[in-house]
C-alpha cells in the first residue's frame, strides 16, 4: 500500500492552572491513500485533538508527522461554518480568496462540484435556504475546491438529525471515494464508523494511546447505509463497544 500520512510516537501535553493535563500520550498510525480511517474513543481521550495538530491548528509536544511530498490536507469541522451573509458561491470560494488561489480554472472546478453534487441551481442561495445535507455537501465543497489530498472530518454530520444524518454520510462518502481522497474521520457514532470506514482505530481513554485496529472487511461493501445492513456489522459494532473505555 501506498502510504501518504505517517504518525510516530505523538504526544500533547496541556499546561493548566491545575497542573500539566496529558492529551495523547503516544500514537503511532500509518495512513494509505485512498484509505477512510475512522478514529473512535470515549469523550476526551484526544481525538479531535489529533486531527487539530494533523491540520496544523495545535502543536505536538513529541513525536513526529510525516506527509507524502506534495499532498495537503483539507478540515471539515463539526459545523458546517457557512457564513449567512454569503451565498453559496461565495461560501465556497472563501478558502481560496484567503490563500490567494482563486482563478478561472479553481472557478471552474468550483462549478463542476456544484453541478456534480446538485447545488448549483442554489449557486446565489444564502445558506438560509439550505437544508442541513445540502450546508454540510456544500461545506464539503469548499473543502474539496482547494484540492486537499487527505480530508479531515471531526464529527462532521452530529449537529444533523438522524435520518439526515444518514443520508449526509451516503452523499460525503461517495464524494471523497469519487474524488479519490483520504479521509481520516473522528466519530463517536459507532456505526457510522463501521458503515463508512475501510479501519477503525480505538483510542484509549485519556491519555490517549492507540488500544485496538480494525479492518473492516463487509460482504458486498457499497454505501454507508447498505454496509449497515451486512452480516459482519454487527459483529464488528460489539467488539469495539467492547473495546470502548466508556464506563471506566
Amino acid at each position: 500500500m501506498n502510504e501518504i500520512l505517517t504518525i510516530k510516537n505523538l504526544g500533547k501535553n496541556y499546561h493548566t492552572k491545575l497542573g500539566e493535563v496529558v492529551a495523547i500520550k503516544d500514537v503511532s498510525l500509518k495512513v494509505n491513500e485512498g484509505e477512510f480511517i475512522a478514529i473512535v474513543g470515549s469523550s476526551g481521550c484526544g481525538k479531535s485533538t489529533l486531527l487539530n495538530i494533523l491540520a496544523g491548528l495545535e502543536k505536538e509536544t513529541k513525536g513526529s508527522i510525516e506527509i507524502k511530498e506534495g499532498k495537503t490536507i483539507g478540515y471539515m469541522l463539526q459545523e458546517d461554518a457557512l457564513l449567512p451573509w454569503l451565498t453559496v458561491w461565495d461560501n465556497v470560494l472563501l478558502g481560496l480568496k484567503i490563500k490567494g488561489l482563486l482563478n478561472k480554472e479553481k472557478e471552474d472546478y468550483a462549478l463542476e462540484l456544484l453541478s456534480n453534487y446538485d447545488l448549483l441551481e442554489f449557486k446565489d442561495k444564502y445558506p438560509s435556504c439550505l437544508s442541513g445535507g445540502m450546508r454540510q455537501r456544500c461545506a464539503l465543497i469548499r473543502t474539496l475546491v482547494l484540492e486537499p489530498d487527505i480530508i479531515l472530518l471531526d464529527e462532521a454530520f452530529s449537529a444533523l438529525d438522524y435520518q439526515t444524518r444518514l443520508a449526509v454520510s451516503d452523499d460525503v462518502y461517495k464524494i471523497i471515494k469519487k474524488e479519490g481522497k483520504t479521509a481520516i474521520m473522528v466519530t463517536h457514532d459507532l456505526a457510522e464508523a463501521v458503515s463508512l470506514a475501510d479501519r477503525i482505530i480505538v483510542f484509549s481513554k485519556r491519555p490517549a494511546v492507540v488500544k485496538n485496529e480494525y479492518e473492516i472487511k463487509l460482504s458486498n461493501k457499497s454505501t454507508p447505509i447498505n454496509n449497515r445492513k451486512s452480516k459482519e456489522f454487527a459483529i464488528y459494532y460489539d467488539k469495539i463497544w467492547q473495546d470502548l473505555d466508556v464506563f471506566i
